[in-house]
């Protein structure tokens, strides 16, 4: 009998509560990295609703490590967990794609080839002209995107015109009625939190 509960406690202090914590702790740090995400863009009601889960994983998590505070590796499970759940969120967060960004093409060809091809995919497009910085003529086309849009962009600009210089930010605030995307988008859910 003696053994058996010696046996269990191993099982229970070096494989189930670390195991717990750092579970716990990854979930908790992926919707708190995910949830700052939001904050930054202005997306309230979204990170409040994460907010309410990160909280709860969180009592869970920190109330185990200090109500075992003598389990070394409960305690090295907990700052892994930090580690991981950070590189989670962020995965996490790119495979939403909630949100809006705008994409910055800077091209020294003509630029009415790539504008039609855009165009045809929805894309809404305005065109600057400029100078280079030897004064060469450039055109800079801005593209205000969905970001559940964005990989596709991406993927037609550095296909089809490989010279063409971009980059892309994310926007936090986009007219309410703004129509950015000329193609039918799922209403769902993530749209209305994003508001």
């Amino acid at each position: 009998m003696h053994w058996r509960c010696t046996v269990d406690l191993f099982v229970y202090d070096w494989i189930l509560l670390p195991g717990l914590i750092l579970a716990a702790r990854i979930v908790e740090t992926c919707l708190k990295t995910v949830r700052q995400v939001y904050v930054a863009r202005g997306f309230k009601r979204l990170a409040a609703g994460i907010g309410t889960g990160e909280i709860a994983v969180w009592l869970l998590s920190t109330g185990l490590v200090i109500t075992h505070l003598t389990n070394i590796p409960g305690i090295a499970a907990y700052i892994a967990g930090y580690a991981i759940g950070t590189m989670l969120g962020i995965d996490l967060e790119n495979y939403l794609r909630v949100g809006n960004a705008v994409v910055r093409i800077i091209t020294r060809n003509r630029p009415e080839p790539m504008m039609l091809e855009l165009r045809e995919r929805g894309f809404g497009i305005t065109r600057l002209e400029g100078s280079g910085s030897f004064g060469s003529p450039v055109s800079v086309l801005l593209v205000l995107v969905p970001r559940s849009e964005l990989s596709e962009l991406v993927a037609i600009l550095n296909r089809n015109y490989p010279d063409a210089i971009f980059t892309v930010e994310d926007i936090r605030t986009v007219k309410e009625d703004a129509r950015l995307f000329h193609r039918d988008q799922h209403p769902g859910l993530l749209r209305w939190l994003q508001r």
